[in-house]
This record gives C-alpha cells, sequence and structure tokens, in this order.
C-alpha cells in the first residue's frame, strides 16, 4: 500500500506534503471530470464582486445512475446556484449535487486519522539512519496527541505516514453530481453557476492635447480573479448596472498579483442592452489566471472636445453666519474641471463607472499626470465633469462687508469676492454662492443666473496677470 508523509515540525502547519493523483481514495464509483474535458467556457462579471459561469465539458456516461466529480469548479461557488444540462446526445436526470469543500492539509488528513494508526519516520541526528514506529492518533485540538505502544506523545517531530487518503477530503473544490443517464456514451453538458470574488472595474486614460481642449480617451477593463480557479480560454463578458442580490456569501480574501497599465488600447468591446443594463462582449477569448489581475481593452475614442473649467463653490450655509472669520476666506482656490459629453463618434458608448486619469504633455514631449476623479455609470449623451485637483494660479479672497438683521425670520448680507490671476493667460472662474430659504440679490456689480433654488451662479472673467472683483447683496428670508 502506498504511504502518503507528512513532515511535522514542532506541531505547526509548515509542512512538506508529496501526493500523487493515485494516493486519493475517491468513490470507486466516481467519474472524474476535470478541465482537460472542458469544451467551452464563458464567463460574465458584474459590477458586485460576482460572476456567472457556464462550463462546457463532455461526460461519459454509462446508461443509468453515475455520480460525477466535476473538479476545477471556483471555491467561491454557490452551490444553490449550479445547474447542470445537456447540450447535446439524450436527456438526464440530475438527481442530486453535493459541493465537497473539505480540502486536504496536513491537518485536515491528521483529523480524519484520529483515532486511527499512523507510522513516525524519524532520523538520528548524526547518523541520519531513519527509524518507523506505529502510533495511533488520540486527539489534533491544540497539537498532535500519539499514543505508542509504551507510551503518550505529544510535540512530535519528523515524518508521518498515512496508508491512504480518506474519501471525503479533496486536493481542490468539487461539485459532486449524481444522475441518472437513460442511455450509455459521450456528451456535452454545461454545468452553470453563480461565484463570489472574480469581479471588475474601468479604469479610463485620458490624454490632452497641448491647448488642453481636445482628448483621446482610452478604457481599460481592469478583471481579478480571487475565484480559487483559473478561467482558461473563456468567452469574457461583463455586465454594467447594479441588480439586486441577497447578501450571502463566504469571503476568502486573498492576495492578487501586481499588473501593469498598457499604453494604448486596441479595438474597443462590442456593446448592448440587455433589459436594463448594458452587456460587454470580449471579440475574443481570454485566460484569467487564479490570483490574477488582468487588463483587456474597453474602448478607444479620439479628438473629444473638453472644457477646462474652474469653479469657486462655498459650502452649503455659510450665509448664516453673521461675521465671518476674514482669515480663513483668503487664499481659496478654484476647483479644476474638465467638461465633455458621451457623444459623437466613438465615444457616444454607455461608459461603466471608474476612475478617470487624465495626462498631458509637457513642452519635451512627455506625459505628465494632472489629476483624476471617478466616474459612475453614464449613459450615452450625458455630460461629465471631472474633477482634476485645485488651479495653482487663482486664488480668491471672500469677506463678508455687510449684516443686517431685517426682522426675526430676515437678514441681508454682503460679500466681496476677489479673484487673482497669476498666469499668462486670462481665466473665467464660476463663483457659485449658496443661498437658502426665500432669498433674492438687491445689488451685484454683475449679472448672476439662478441656477437652483439653493444657489447663485456668477461667472467672473478674469485678465491675466490681473484680478476681478464681485459684489453682491442677498436678503434671506427663512
Amino acid at each position: 500500500q502506498q504511504e502518503i508523509t507528512v513532515r511535522i515540525r514542532h506541531l505547526t502547519t509548515a509542512v512538506a506534503l508529496a501526493l500523487t493523483s493515485s494516493a486519493f481514495a475517491a468513490p470507486a464509483d466516481e467519474t472524474a471530470v476535470s478541465a482537460s474535458n472542458r469544451t467551452a467556457l464563458g464567463i460574465t462579471i458584474y459590477n458586485d464582486g460576482q460572476a456567472l459561469v457556464r462550463d462546457t465539458r463532455t461526460l461519459s456516461l454509462k446508461a443509468g445512475q453515475n455520480r460525477i466529480a466535476f473538479r476545477d469548479v471556483a471555491a467561491t461557488i454557490r452551490p444553490e446556484t449550479a445547474s447542470l444540462r445537456a447540450t447535446s446526445g439524450s436527456p438526464f436526470s440530475l438527481l442530486e449535487q453535493n459541493y465537497e469543500f473539505d480540502l486536504l492539509t496536513p491537518h485536515a488528513l491528521l483529523n480524519k486519522y484520529v483515532g486511527k494508526e499512523i507510522t513516525v519516520i524519524r532520523s538520528h541526528p548524526t547518523t541520519g539512519v531513519e527509524t518507523s514506529e506505529k502510533a495511533t492518533v488520540l486527539a489534533t485540538n491544540d497539537g498532535v496527541v500519539l499514543r505508542y505502544a509504551d507510551r503518550i506523545e505529544t510535540g512530535v517531530s519528523g515524518r508521518i505516514a498515512f496508508g491512504s487518503v480518506p474519501a471525503t477530503l479533496r486536493d481542490r473544490p468539487t461539485l459532486s453530481l449524481l444522475l441518472d443517464s437513460p442511455r450509455s456514451g459521450e456528451q456535452q453538458a454545461e454545468l452553470m453557476y453563480l461565484a463570489n470574488q472574480v469581479s471588475w472595474k474601468a479604469d479610463y486614460i485620458a490624454s490632452l492635447n497641448a491647448a488642453g481642449d481636445r482628448m483621446q480617451l482610452n478604457g481599460w477593463v481592469t478583471l481579478t480573479n480571487q475565484s480559487g480557479t483559473a478561467f482558461e480560454n473563456a468567452r469574457l463578458q461583463l455586465v454594467a448596472g447594479t441588480l439586486n442580490r441577497v447578501r450571502e456569501q463566504r469571503e476568502d480574501v486573498m492576495k492578487t498579483r501586481a499588473y501593469s497599465m498598457p499604453a494604448a488600447a486596441p479595438a474597443p468591446m462590442q456593446q448592448e442592452k440587455i433589459g436594463d443594463f448594458h452587456l460587454y462582449t470580449l471579440e475574443r477569448t481570454t485566460t484569467i489566471l487564479e490570483n490574477q489581475t488582468k487588463q483587456v481593452a474597453l474602448l478607444s475614442a479620439d479628438n473629444i472636445p473638453v472644457k477646462r473649467e474652474y469653479v469657486l463653490q462655498q459650502p452649503g450655509g455659510f450665509w448664516w453666519y453673521q461675521s465671518a472669520n476674514s482669515d480663513l476666506q483668503k487664499g481659496l482656490k478654484p476647483s479644476v474641471f474638465l467638461r465633455f459629453e458621451n457623444k459623437g463618434g466613438e465615444l457616444g458608448m454607455p461608459l461603466p463607472a471608474g476612475v478617470i486619469r487624465a495626462y498631458t504633455k509637457d513642452s519635451r514631449g512627455g506625459a505628465q499626470f494632472v489629476g483624476e476623479d471617478r466616474i459612475a455609470h453614464t449613459a450615452k449623451g450625458e455630460k461629465l465633469a471631472i474633477r482634476l485637483g485645485e488651479a495653482f494660479d487663482l486664488t480668491a479672497d471672500r469677506v463678508q462687508t455687510d449684516y443686517k438683521k431685517l426682522s426675526s425670520n430676515s437678514s441681508q448680507s454682503s460679500y466681496r469676492i476677489e479673484v487673482r490671476n497669476a498666469d499668462s493667460k486670462p481665466a473665467t472662474v464660476v463663483v457659485r454662492e449658496p443661498l437658502r430659504g426665500d432669498w433674492e440679490i438687491t445689488s451685484e456689480s454683475q449679472s448672476h443666473t439662478k441656477e437652483s433654488a439653493g444657489s447663485a451662479v456668477w461667472e467672473v472673467k478674469v485678465p491675466a496677470e490681473g484680478k476681478a472683483v464681485l459684489e453682491y447683496t442677498a436678503v434671506v428670508k427663512w
């Protein structure tokens, strides 16, 4: 009988385990179906870290009941979602299915031998001569307890040899299926199931031209596979949108491999609408290894018109205060936004949520990173505003110049906002002021736009290496 040996050092799980497939004592009537029997594989990945796997394999069936060990399934499979159907030949009846995740480890093997006999192999520290001795495993609760013919020992060092591996232990997660076939022969069957910890997200690279009014946008899909299995030569599809599902999942956190961002995007993925969501299909097969992060191209669009916008916006409710601390309102920095529309030409497709990173070229032609922002799922034709950061050469001071309480439920406030521009080019700054309740601008140095019930907006033109001043008075009732 073949022996399986486990080297134990100080009763830890740091072991060397040497096994061959013949060591597994699988049920005698079980037929293993591995990835080598696979004829087609499709995977659809959703935004919430869930994937739908469609795995087609060749089954060799006999007439009557068959027990099939469907190996190489995801360790994060949701067993209650698994279904097997015949795609060729005679339909069969699925009687039961069992997801077996009691995996073979040194401690699991030792636990299965509690009350059973093993062989302990030791090497002489000076001569290297090996000796073996039979022992019975009494317990493995907090270390190993062994009973020899004349003693009981703990703290064993050396190797432990086992006669075989119990059939209940699997070297990898396995879906065990019991089905009834009307006749014998080979046929194709598709296993479909949901699995967790397979995720995707969109990343975008926006390359601005020298003038900053046009950009090239490359979209990439970043895939992360922590499901416990590899998906080789799979047809990849992605669903963008928020699906409702019951949160019942087992999380097994694994580390991922590093990846690098490709430089340019090839042909985009094909997109279509399914129900209220959008489906993206890669027109070739791809392999997503276990514990791997990889990227595939999503889209590539050139010559997209963009507008740079500077916005100076105060937090809501500021007008409540009778007197502002002027020191806190000095040196304000407008935010820098890039605005563009998801329409026209090579763009104009639903954009999955993700991060857009913007780059521009310096005077020597080298690309420089100039900011990033996150976008939500964006439908075709929608407008986007990407916040890149704060303008270095634009500075503003905001001062409350007057305050009057008009009645128990009304007040009048006056403000002066000075914007300075240190750049050699003129700039337009959008000044957005929050106003609550029933408000009215009674005087102003330039006309405003009532953007909403709670804000007034001015477009302040600031000359190159100069300054501009906005003054206004508002009466507020509450």
